[in-house]
Formats: structure tokens, C-alpha cells, sequence
């Protein structure tokens, strides 16, 4: 099962450039979340201080007992090794092939016999649909298996948390979607807690249970993906729709005289989101473990959430045939 994540207080800056500040969440033990944002807002580098490679100025990231900002290298290392990182461009070494490419953190940071390393690489090949594939190099196949190759090297470890950096980026609309069934597919298997960091619409309303989103240095709202899907704070409801108004501008935000003049314009309200269904797991799949978990936290923290949301996740639950039957 994967490991809860518990962000406090964290803030990072690059001279006296403030990337965010004071951010806090959860990411629960086992379940799929998103983090949103537009460019430029800091989403790879707080991927990178969650796993302990860039050190932010302020704050914890608690996982295990062991704080990723402060405690010793020697502890986060050990827990680092609980990870699986998907990079933007797969990360692949060009003149290996795919097979080595994935078992390469088996090479590096294992002692496990040839034999062993062949079993390991070759289940996670099939798990990401690449057996066939072992002796082509990067170079020779597309960008949407580069990907998958990046997600098999990242599973090769038994990871307990998963970290995927724009796992759509340079893919068309329907490896998207064939990604998107993907990371599904393996948290039914593997119930790994799952972190994606995308500004693709699609992947956010149809993947995660939770979803958060990075705007003007702060983490403007995480919870679960109902309350975001139905928000109608304007950065959300605007990047969510993908319109110009609204406070996010090309520069990332607008000045108080554009968002005065857009207000005074008579451009007609957002009409009401629908809320697409999560993405289920593939037929011959497992159930997802962390479905039920999330089931229960949700439901337990339903007279928190918005109105909006509240509606939203007990139509879901009831459509799923769960009816509310857990309150």
C-alpha cells in the first residue's frame, strides 16, 4: 500500500524570486492526485522538494516519520528509494536499449542476480503494454512509448509513491487517453499513492480522486476532485474552462485595471461544469484498494465541502451504486 504524504507550511524561493509559499496538503495513502496550475508556477519544483532534491527555505514533508526538508541525507535517502519518478521526456538514455534503460535503478541500487533483474524489467514492460520492445532504443520509438518506458523504470523499484512531471506533455489527444487508463490501471495494481503534475485538462477531470492547483505563489485549493471540478473561485473556474477572463493572464496573472475592465464587459457567465465520471480500472483488472479508503474519507468530510461539491460526490457515489449509505 503507498505512503501517506503530509505537506506543512512549505515555502520555496530562488534568490528573491518566491516560487510559493506556506504550502500544506495531503496526499492520501494509496490514491491518485493531480496538481494544477498554469505555466511557470512552480509545479516541477514542488515535485522536487517533495522528493527531497531541492531543499525549500520553510516547512516539512512528512512521510514514514521522516520530514524530507530537515531530517539527515541518510534518512531521506532510505526513503527516497520508496519512490518511482516519471519525468516529462521519459529520461531515457539514448544509446541504451529500452530493457537496459528500465533496469538500470535495479543495476544501480540493488544486488539482484541478471536473472531476477530480466523477471522484474519484463513485468513491468508488460504492465505498461512495451513487451516486444526491449531491444529498440529511445530513439527509434515514439514519444508515447518513450513515456511508458519512463513508467515502467519508475515501477521497477516496488515504489510506494509515485511522482509523474506532465506525463501528457508532447502526446495528441488519444495516447493521452491511453496514458490516462494507464496510471489508473496501476494503482489498481500496485495501490501506490500517485502525485501527477499536468496543466492537461483531461488527465485532471478524469484521473485523480484529489486535485490541487498552484496560483500567484500560493496553493489556491486542494481536496477531493469534486470540489475543484464544481469550483467557482475564478482561477479555477477560468483555467478549468480555458477562457481569457479571468485573473489568469499571458504573464501568468492580470493587473487590477484588466480584471476591472473585464468585469465591466457583458461576456456572459460560465455555464455550470458537468462533472465527467473517474476513470475505472480496465476490465481484468483488480478493484482499486484505494477507492473504498476514499470513499469513506470523503463522505465523512461531506458537511465541509461547498454545496456544489457536497451534490456531486453523493450523485457519483450513488450512480457508482453506493448509494450514501456510509454518512
Amino acid at each position: 500500500m503507498g505512503i501517506e504524504v503530509v505537506v506543512e507550511g512549505l515555502t520555496k524561493s530562488f534568490g528573491a524570486q518566491n516560487i510559493w509559499q506556506d504550502v500544506s496538503l495531503t496526499l492520501p495513502a494509496g490514491e491518485v492526485s493531480v496538481l494544477l496550475g498554469p505555466s511557470g508556477t512552480g509545479k516541477t519544483v514542488f515535485l522536487k522538494s517533495v522528493i527531497g532534491l531541492l531543499k525549500p527555505e520553510a516547512g516539512r514533508v512528512l512521510i514514514d516519520g521522516v520530514d524530507m526538508v530537515n531530517s539527515s541525507e541518510r534518512q531521506i535517502y532510505e526513503i527516497r528509494k520508496s519512490f518511482g519518478l516519471m519525468f516529462q521526456d521519459g529520461a531515457l538514455f539514448g544509446s541504451m536499449s529500452l530493457f537496459d534503460n528500465i533496469a538500470f535503478p535495479l543495476r544501480e541500487h540493488t544486488r539482484k542476480k541478471e536473472t531476477e533483474i530480466r523477471r522484474i524489467v519484463m513485468e513491468r514492460m508488460e504492465m505498461v503494454g512495451l513487451v516486444g520492445a526491449e531491444g529498440k532504443l529511445p530513439g527509434e520509438i515514439s514519444g508515447g512509448m518513450r513515456k511508458r518506458a519512463g513508467l515502467a523504470r519508475a515501477l521497477v523499484l516496488d515504489p510506494r509513491i509515485i511522482l509523474c512531471d506532465e506525463p501528457d506533455s508532447g502526446l495528441d489527444p488519444v495516447r493521452t487517453a491511453y496514458l490516462s487508463q494507464l496510471l489508473i490501471d496501476l494503482n489498481a495494481q500496485i495501490d501506490a499513492t500517485m502525485l501527477i503534475v499536468t496543466h492537461n485538462l483531461d488527465i485532471a477531470a478524469t484521473v485523480p480522486d484529489n486535485m490541487g492547483m498552484l496560483f500567484r505563489r500560493e496553493l489556491v485549493a486542494f481536496g477531493p476532485r469534486e470540489a475543484l471540478l464544481t469550483s467557482d473561485e475564478p482561477v479555477v473556474a477560468q483555467f478549468l474552462s480555458g477562457r481569457r477572463d479571468g485573473p489568469i493572464g499571458m504573464s501568468e496573472e492580470k493587473d487590477a485595471a484588466t480584471l476591472a475592465r473585464e468585469r465591466l464587459g457583458d461576456r456572459p457567465p460560465l455555464p455550470p461544469r458537468p462533472l465527467p465520471p473517474q476513470l475505472e480500472p480496465s476490465p481484468g483488472m483488480p478493484e482499486r484498494r484505494a477507492a473504498g479508503r476514499r470513499r469513506q474519507r470523503v463522505l465523512a468530510l461531506l458537511d465541509e465541502l461547498p454545496e456544489a461539491a457536497r451534490t456531486a460526490v453523493l450523485k457519483s457515489y450513488a450512480q457508482a451504486g453506493g448509494g450514501t449509505a456510509a454518512r
